[in-house]
């Protein structure tokens, strides 16, 4: 399959101004429904979603989009092509979005050849945009056009702050992680996209999440990946596979920090 070729400068547009023109207006501001599955959406979801989807199609008709806000039907239908695909979550963090916790964000990735050559995560509190690629197996990744790099740990388990997600794991293995937690302090932020990229930039250092949807974890895992961090499933397996069923994620740093929290997690 021939890769696409994507202009990123003019992808950082369309989705800067999305942010700006459908997100940061109604923020902490904005009515919310429940879906099926309990979480909410809001009018700006639904906005940010038809702006972005209007956008792509403008600059590149021929690649086909797969959002959160669409059904299952078409969902499932977008993911089983054998061409390039977008995979938009036009607002990773609704809840915090709609009550005013600023940690939120558009999450965007090309997927291709069954794996995510583009990846794109973007914060419009901090104006943070993460971008990363894939081609040819050359990873590259930058932070606000500048290149990141997870940064060389000492750090032990101990003494590392955790990101994880108690409500999506197992009863018995929250109940394990909350008894007798193995590492130095815990947050839980609400916004998976957004998780990776923390962890990218050193501000957690090992992360558990239980489910995640593939709008979740494809362009954040590459970002990630990209950056030097390490991560599998609780299984062992690669994170992204390009299916709507939900993937649980273990990460870490670096290979000595993830080694020891996998470990653990296996005990």
């Amino acid at each position: 399959m021939t890769i696409p070729h994507i202009n990123t400068d003019k992808l950082k547009t369309i989705i800067v101004q999305a942010a700006k023109s459908e997100l940061l207006p109604y923020f902490a501001n904005i009515a919310h429904t429940s879906k099926t599955d309990n979480s909410i959406v809001t009018a700006a979801d639904i906005a940010a979603q038809e702006n972005i989807t209007h956008h792509l199609k403008e600059n590149w008709p021929d690649i086909p989009l797969l959002g959160e806000e669409m059904s299952p039907a078409e969902q499932e239908h977008q993911l089983s092509t054998d061409e390039a695909v977008w995979c938009l979550d036009p607002l990773d963090g609704t809840s915090n979005f709609a009550t005013g916790i600023p940690y939120f964000a558009i999450s965007l990735a090309l997927l291709c050849n069954d794996k995510a050559i583009l990846g794109i995560v973007y914060d419009p509190i901090r104006d943070e945009y993460f971008q990363a690629q894939d081609l040819n197996n050359d990873l590259s990744v930058t932070l606000n056009d500048q290149p990141l790099k997870v940064q060389a740990s000492a750090r032990t388990l101990k003494s590392a702050m955790a990101i994880i997600d108690l409500k999506r794991l197992t009863k018995d293995m929250a109940a394990s992680v909350a008894s007798e937690p193995p590492y130095a302090s815990q947050r839980n932020f609400g916004a998976s996209a957004l998780d990776w990229c923390w962890l990218a930039v050193n501000r957690c250092h090992i992360y558990l999440h239980g489910n995640q949807n593939i709008w979740d974890y494809a362009a954040g895992e590459l970002i990630f990946r990209a950056a030097g961090g390490y991560s599998s499933t609780l299984q062992g397996e690669k994170v992204f596979k390009q299916i709507l069923e939900k993937r649980s994620v273990v990460a870490a740093i670096d290979e000595k920090l993830f080694n020891e929290w996998f470990q653990w997690l296996e005990n």
